[in-house]
């Protein structure tokens, strides 16, 4: 009785203190599956972070608790990590390649298995299995990020440093608005690592006070850019297209919506300098 009492008292003592650290925090417990100790390492790692989220795991109970930032994330984006990692829960199927690549005693019995490699819904009690197109409902919203990328490469192209920060801090705002919960599983896992830095840069391309600063900044952003573009679906043929002048002879590349050379990172002083070197079709 002893012991189960300190258990208890130990998991409170641990929710208030994720509690302390998260600001605006908003602490939900629900049902992720697994097995052990090794398990019990994976689901609280998938499920935390520095600041937003934070998971603990109890492996008798098969209950997590999870606390977040209701700011800055949501439950719905918290248990989709977890499912990367190949944990099924009350929301999200694991992948069956990440609950294949788990060790062999963190394999737990799965109540439904699927023949499709993406993160299924399952929104109800039963264990009907859908398809990701029901799982997310808007994709569209990277649209709006790809088009303010676009309007601020061509002012960039135009040489207009003013304009080419009024072009970023759109972007940004289409950035902040993005909901990762509706991104596909591929989407997801490229936004998680790339988030932090395209942020970043287009703060500081707005914030720079000189258009070779705000190039310099559109090199990286290019290539997270880039790197979201292709696991996403695109209603146009893009091309992604270089320079080999830029970045002091080391080359650099951009996105555009024609197959024309405009060259962003010098304008009209070597317009049509670069070339496509690949055409990514919708």
């Amino acid at each position: 009785m002893k012991t189960i009492l300190s258990i208890i008292i130990i998991g409170m003592l641990s929710i208030t203190a994720c509690n302390a650290s998260i600001k605006n925090a908003s602490t939900q417990n629900v049902k992720v599956y697994g097995n052990c100790d090794i398990c019990k390492a994976n689901i609280e790692k998938a499920g935390s972070s520095s600041d937003s989220y934070k998971t603990i795991w109890n492996k008798d109970s098969k209950i997590a608790a999870i606390t977040f930032d209701k700011e800055k994330t949501n439950l719905q984006a918290v248990l989709k990590q977890i499912a990367l990692a190949g944990y099924d829960n009350e929301q999200y199927l694991a992948p069956t390649e990440s609950y294949n690549k788990l060790l062999a005693c963190c394999q737990y019995d799965r109540a439904k298995k699927q023949n499709t490699s993406l993160p299924i819904a399952n929104n109800n009690t039963s264990n009907t299995v859908t398809n990701e197109t029901a799982v997310v409902t808007n994709t569209n919203q990277l649209t709006a990020v790809f088009d303010h990328y676009f309007l601020l490469k061509d002012a960039l192209v135009q040489s207009n440093s003013k304009e080419a920060s009024n072009k970023a801090l759109n972007l940004e705002k289409s950035l902040q608005a993005i909901k990762m919960e509706q991104l596909t599983s591929k989407e997801h896992v490229v936004w998680m690592k790339i988030e932090k830095d395209l942020k970043s840069i287009t703060q500081n391309i707005a914030k720079a006070n000189t258009i070779a600063k705000q190039r310099n900044y559109f090199i990286a952003l290019s290539k997270n850019m880039y790197e979201l573009l292709k696991v996403s679906s695109t209603e146009q043929t893009i091309y992604y297209q270089h320079c080999p002048m830029a970045n002091n002879g080391k080359g650099a590349n951009w996105l555009s919506k024609e197959n024309t050379i405009k060259n962003p990172y010098y304008g009209s002083q070597m317009l049509s300098c670069g070339s496509t070197i690949e055409t990514i079709k919708p």
